[in-house]
């Protein structure tokens, strides 16, 4: 799987050891932003990993910062993006099964790195249950066109 990989800077040294992890699992990663700790806005690489997504040149992405809570705010802003904030292994699963998450956001001061790694795995490993939950997406697309969810496709 091809996944695209940003952070802030403080989400700099967890994403260094998270590409590391991914690349050892088999995975090609872009690196989308600096990593090097230096002082990084956190919606330039939303922006970067969220097109990256989007456009196809990923199959997803992960983007951390200090909470996650900014990534995931600017990702979500790119057409086509479900970015999910994920706190633990049940979140990560979830934002798979049931909302097709194509970019995970983590948080580098609220989670330890081990956490961090196995939600990664663990959302990198589920598959999207479709069913009930495909008429959800479509809803979310009707969203992204401005148009209403409620009156149908």
């Amino acid at each position: 799987m091809k996944i695209a990989v940003g952070a802030d800077h403080r989400g700099a040294a967890s994403a260094r050891q998270v590409v590391e992890r991914l690349r050892a699992m088999g995975h090609e990663v872009d690196v989308l932003s600096a990593l090097t700790g230096d002082t990084c806005d956190y919606p330039i690489p939303a922006f970067a990993v969220g097109h990256a997504v989007a456009d196809g040149r990923a199959d997803r992405g992960v983007l951390i910062c200090g909470t996650g809570i900014g990534m995931c705010i600017a990702a979500n802003k790119v057409k086509g993006v479900r970015a999910a904030l994920a706190h633990d292994e049940l979140t990560a699963e979830i934002s798979r099964t049931h909302n097709d998450a194509n970019i995970l956001c983590l948080s580098a001061d609220l989670l330890g790195q081990r956490l961090i790694e196995k939600i990664t795995e663990v959302w990198l490993g589920t598959p999207f249950q479709g069913g009930r939950h495909a008429r959800r997406l479509t809803e979310i697309q009707a969203i992204e066109q401005g148009r209403d969810p409620a009156l149908g496709a």
